[in-house]
């Protein structure tokens, strides 16, 4: 079964194009120079050579490595290791060649040749999936099988043990363990294909840069004993014992490159060739206890040849000591010098003027409670947050159907960089506006061009600060746009359905503060890897005004004017509109959109945010094209309005320049 890259319909495996969408099964665009012809079995492009194949890390572990668990093989199923499996004494298997029968995963990278003196027990290497549209072995199970993944049979599910350790941990949003792609079994050869992160930046790189600050370095201490109090139900707590699989998001977010059993401690690591590598188990010395984290720190702060600093000193010798013996005095322990650091560094910030009277900065509040996120069972230390990219696209279309466009959109922003030897500072000033012209009424396409234009022109002349506008102002701007539309309508003498109006979403944004006011249903979606797609607005149509008032919404919407607006800009005066306005915080790194109802409908975006929306989160990802992909999804699915759409990503960091 191929699965659309496109519109992830199930196709027959043999078909050469989606039956849904059209979209080419057997080749892809180059990302690069857009080139049509690049089969999906390529590793890289024909025309301009860039790598734009499916590549991921393939882990191949011996029984020895599951028998360290203490978990034993059903009676009769003792099965030896042939020499052609890839860890036998005498196999080598050869670049180019294929890990599995089907010729699907192919090696990037040589295998190991093991020696009678070098038991290797684990070798991962990169594969390249020369079947990337064909739904994977483990996904197949997994839609099949209902019952426990952590069953102490490695052959139950027909799912390897290492695979269920990945199965397990995994939650949306998280980043930190990699995606399970495949897994089999073969005898006693587990292999599980996973997320490939070899080319993530090494944690002890940016550990080691004078220009990290001491609060940097602390977040990441407090992320690891994060992830040490998540391996530990499972026995992985070795996978932050080893530098080396220390990575590094695109966001400098503590990530592991793969997980480690605790099988053996610690696990040495034998250099194979770039990318590849192996584990060759040895006898524990010792259970692993939380002074395993702070031997790591010392050797990150010996490794980067960076002085250690104030209370850390005393933490690591307390830890060595004994004198911390949980994670969660560890943790403890950690929130309390985030805020003594930061204490000190908002002590050093110079005095705030406000109309030239002078206000003394006041340090944060030390209560732990003004630091610590209590979303999570596990708490994370929340630092300030500023930011360091914002980007947007917009883009609209007529539609399939219409023959005119009613809908409009303006953007404006000003970015300013400061940057300085040891700190930089991004500030955003951005206002993105979406109208949808009323459909049925003349001259909606006017409505909306004079509503984005009356809102530029009110917030060009009263949003000249550095500060989001108050409520009333942004209420004053939208009551303005209205008017202007209304006074156009009364001018026009135009009455009942041929009164021009439109509906209005429309998102400001100040540096990591953001502000919203809408009427109508154009739509704000808010998109971040913890909380996934988040409709922000709620539309003002009949349907909804039913459900404020206790109807259920099968019987809301089940009224034929369900989906009437209940207000919007310029067919009645402002007496008759009660704009939505609110405001919220841009704490993580968030995509935002603004859509038409052409682009909303039908519960479009709910749908497909995981295949059209998650993936633009990342910095590497074209707005430009993810929008214009909205648009033609929007065609495919809906295509009976005008369809329009703004992207916005805005990425931050911790504020911790000192």
């Amino acid at each position: 079964m191929l699965i659309c890259p496109q519109c992830k319909f199930e196709n027959p495996k043999n078909n050469k194009f989606c039956q849904s969408c059209g979209t080419s099964l057997t080749h892809k665009v180059c990302p690069e120079c857009s080139a049509e012809d690049v089969p999906v079995n390529a590793l890289s492009c024909h025309n301009c050579g860039a790598e734009c194949g499916t590549v991921f890390w393939a882990i191949i572990a011996k029984k020895t490595t599951v028998e360290a668990l203490g978990i034993q093989r059903e009676p009769g199923n003792e099965e030896t290791i042939s020499s052609s499996s890839p860890l036998s004494p005498t196999s080598q298997i050869a670049l180019g060649s294929y890990l599995d029968s089907q010729e699907r995963y192919q090696l990037l990278d040589p295998l190991p040749v093991q020696t009678e003196s070098s038991a290797i027990t684990d070798v991962g290497v990169r594969v390249l999936d020369c079947q990337p549209y064909e739904m994977s072995c483990i996904e197949a199970m997994l839609a099949s099988q209902q019952s426990d993944l952590l069953t102490p049979s490695i052959e139950a599910n027909g799912i390897p043990h290492l695979a269920k350790l990945y199965i397990t941990l995994q939650s949306p949003g998280q980043r930190e363990i990699p995606l399970i792609h495949d897994a089999w079994q073969q005898g006693d050869i587990q292999v599980v294909i996973i997320e490939d992160r070899s080319n993530w930046q090494p944690l002890v790189d940016l550990w080691q840069e004078e220009t990290t600050s001491s609060l940097k370095i602390l977040h990441w201490c407090y992320q690891m004993a994060q992830l040490w109090a998540l391996l530990e139900p499972v026995n992985c707590r070795q996978s932050l014992l080893d530098l080396a699989n220390l990575r590094l998001d695109e966001d400098q977010t503590l990530a592991l490159q793969r997980l480690y059993l605790e099988s053996s401690s610690p696990l040495l690591a034998t250099e194979l060739s770039e990318n590849a590598e192996a584990q060759t188990s040895v006898i524990p010395e010792e259970p692993l206890s939380i002074q395993a984290l702070g031997r790591v720190w010392q050797a990150l702060f010996r490794q980067s040849q960076r002085t250690q600093f104030g209370s850390v000193v005393q933490m690591l010798g307390d830890l060595d000591a004994g004198k911390i013996n949980t994670i969660a005095q560890l943790r403890s322990r950690l929130e309390e010098i985030s805020i003594e650091l930061q204490a000190l560094e908002t002590a050093t910030l110079p005095p705030v003027k406000e109309n030239n009277t002078t206000v003394p900065t006041m340090p944060q509040s030390a209560e732990p409670e003004d630091i610590i996120s209590k979303s999570d069972d596990m708490p994370t230390v929340v630092l300030a947050m500023q930011l360091s990219s914002l980007e947007d696209a917009g883009r609209t279309d007529v539609g399939r159907q219409r023959h005119h466009n009613e809908d409009y959109f303006g953007i404006e922003t000003k970015i300013q960089k400061l940057e300085f030897p040891k700190s930089r500072v991004l500030e955003g000033h951005g206002l993105y506006i979406l109208c949808d012209g009323m459909g049925g009424h003349a001259g909606g396409e006017i409505a909306s061009e004079l509503a984005v234009n009356t809102l530029r022109q009110y917030f060009q002349e009263h949003w000249i600060t550095n500060q989001l506008p108050t409520e009333d102002s942004i209420r004053e701007a939208v009551y303005l746009a209205n008017e202007a539309i209304y006074k156009l309508n009364q001018k026009d003498a135009r009455s009942g359905v041929g009164r021009m109006g439109t509906t209005l979403v429309m998102l400001l944004i100040q540096d990591t503060q953001a502000a919203v006011a809408h009427v109508g249903d154009s739509r704000l979606y808010c998109l971040t890897r913890k909380r996934g797609l988040e409709q922000v607005t709620v539309d003002h149509e009949v349907g909804q005004r039913e459900i404020t008032r206790g109807v259920e919404a099968s019987i809301a919407y089940a009224r034929p004017d369900a989906y009437q607006l209940t207000q919007a800009l310029g067919p009645r005066d402002e007496n008759s509109i009660n704009p939505d306005v609110g405001f919220f915080d841009i704490n993580e790194d968030t995509l935002l959109l603004l859509a038409s109802d052409g682009l909303s409908d039908n519960d479009l975006l709910e749908t497909h945010w995981q295949t059209h929306l998650e993936p633009l989160l990342s910095s590497g990802a074209n707005l430009e094209q993810g929008v214009t992909n909205l648009i033609d999804l929007g065609n495919q699915h809906n295509g009976h309005d005008n369809i329009t759409g703004i992207l916005i990503r805005a990425k931050v960091r911790p504020n911790l320049e000192s």
